[in-house]
């Protein structure tokens, strides 16, 4: 019997090791996945007006060691001016998604809160949001916004919030209904400080994987948006322009303009599903044994 306990112990002592050491695996690529995104944005960030200049006597250059993307019909290096589009799509995608995470933060607190019309109320509110076409919505969003920055920030913000707010309503229902909270309330305890103290901490995982996992469809919505001249300015640096010009340009054989930008753009959306789903199985513990 003790033989038996002894390899049982040290089996058990084996299994909490390598989920140990697989977190702290999860824990070092979340870092350099973060560190990545973090410094295509810094690098964007200092690139300066005079880099990105027109230089008519380098236009429509092929991809080279001295143009790894080449170059556009101006001119300017492919490779500067998409590092500068993925730091403004970096940008706004941080900002949309952080605003509409608060917002379905809110939303689905509020739908749990256990007042009934208030609950009817969120949930129209949700499915009216769902029920009308995505990207008409984000169109109509930032051109009643007067488009720009503006328009693309408060469009997509307000327009993604819908799948976090349920998947939180959901969390807070079922956290209200654990005994500890029905012994709360009998100490006499207020439902407000029973949001702040009980509900909120546990919504801290969810708040920050949906945080996270928005960012894809921020960026990629913007992009859209830009794309169908609905986003940034022309003159601001943002792939949707990049590729919205390189369309004119394919059909000539400057297949370029468009695949490093477009690809680059890719690379930046699996980053941040990445990162999303890394984070999840860090803070989730079922995650992680799965």
């Amino acid at each position: 019997m003790n033989l038996a306990a002894s390899e049982r112990r040290i089996s058990g002592i084996g299994k909490e090791r390598f989920f140990l050491n697989r977190r702290a695996r999860l824990a070092v690529w979340t870092g350099i996945l973060f560190a990545a995104l973090a410094g295509v944005w810094l690098a964007g960030v200092l690139i300066g007006g005079g880099q990105v200049a027109a230089d008519f006597s380098a236009k429509g250059l092929a991809p080279s060691l001295a143009h790894p993307f080449g170059t556009d019909m101006l001119g300017r290096d492919m490779l500067i001016r998409t590092v500068k589009g993925l730091s403004v799509s970096i940008v706004v995608g941080t900002v949309a998604s952080g605003v509409s995470a608060v917002i379905a933060l809110i939303v689905g607190i509020a739908a749990a809160a256990g007042i009934s019309w208030l609950d009817h109320l969120m949930n129209w509110l949700i499915d009216l949001v769902m029920g009308i076409p995505h990207t008409v919505l984000l169109i109509l969003i930032s051109f009643a916004c007067g488009k720009g920055l503006k328009g693309v920030l408060i469009g997509v913000a307000v327009t993604h919030w819908t799948g976090l707010a349920r998947i939180i309503r959901s969390e807070v229902l079922q956290i209200r209904s654990q005994q500890y909270i029905a012994v709360s309330r009998k100490l006499g305890h207020s439902g407000r400080w029973i949001t702040v103290h009980h509900i909120l901490p546990h919504m801290v995982p969810q708040f920050l994987i949906g945080l996270i996992l928005l960012f894809p469809h921020a960026i990629m919505h913007e992009s859209s948006l830009t794309f169908l001249g609905f986003g940034l300015p022309p003159e601001q640096p943002a792939i949707g322009i990049i590729l919205s010009e390189a369309m004119k340009y394919i059909s000539v054989g400057k297949w370029w303009l468009a695949f490093f930008p477009g690809l680059m753009l890719v690379i930046l959306v699996l980053l941040f599903d990445r990162l999303g789903e890394n984070l999840k199985k860090l803070l989730d513990p079922y995650s992680v044994h799965e």
